[in-house]
């Protein structure tokens, strides 16, 4: 699903010269995988996570997603992934399901399609409590969940997740990687960004150190 051969990212600073972020990275993840990214704040975890996100375009290498290259292809790659970050950017005047409705909507879904859609998702990750709660009133771990509906409302066979874990109590972060788990378990292809040593033992199938 995801094939990273000798990618590289270089920034120009007029000062120091060129800036290597990233340098000739390679992996690959398949179906039912979850590949974590392990490494410190500024090791270039989510410049990779950006470039297969199509956010970023790659210096040099090749990255493709589900069969299309992220440099040509953007609009099919970005199709076929959900991307979910700690920045949880919610609307404040939106409810949880106005928010991931209007994302589905975003996505070209079919009405019917769509609420078919939410209803599954809002039982799935536990939301129906707060489905009518505005993006104020919410709590952390409520907007992380928005967000996760949000990247999953298409149904994308790609998940990427960027420290999504990043700020949470203990017992919402531990809801999210009960998430992912069950996400693997369907035959989703996750990659999951951290620099927390214990998240990647219990959850991930492959890791690479950066």
């Amino acid at each position: 699903m995801i094939h990273v051969q000798y990618l590289t990212k270089t920034y120009e600073d007029l000062n120091r010269g060129p800036f290597v972020a990233v340098d000739k990275a390679s992996f690959q993840v398949g179906r039912g995988e979850i590949f974590g990214l392990l490494g410190p704040n500024g090791a270039g975890k989510t410049t990779v996570l950006r470039i297969l996100s199509t956010v970023l375009r790659p210096t040099s290498g090749i990255a493709t997603v589900a069969g299309f290259d992220v440099a040509r292809h953007p609009a099919d790659v970005r199709h076929h992934i959900g991307f979910v970050s700690n920045n949880t950017a919610i609307y404040d005047r939106m409810t949880a399901w106005e928010m991931v409705e209007y994302f589905g909507r975003l996505h070209g879904m079919p009405a019917q399609t769509l609420t078919k859609r939410l209803e599954n998702l809002f039982e799935q990750l536990r939301m129906n409590e707060f489905r009518d709660v505005p993006g104020a009133k919410m709590s952390t771990g409520m907007k992380q969940k928005v967000s996760i509906a949000r990247a999953m409302v298409h149904d994308p066979p790609v998940l990427i997740f960027d420290e999504a874990t990043l700020g949470l109590d203990v017992l919402v972060a531990r809801n999210l990687l009960g998430v992912i788990r069950s996400l693997r378990e369907s035959g989703k292809c996750l990659i999951f960004s951290t620099h927390i040593m214990s998240e990647v033992e219990k959850l991930c199938d492959q890791i690479a150190i950066m």
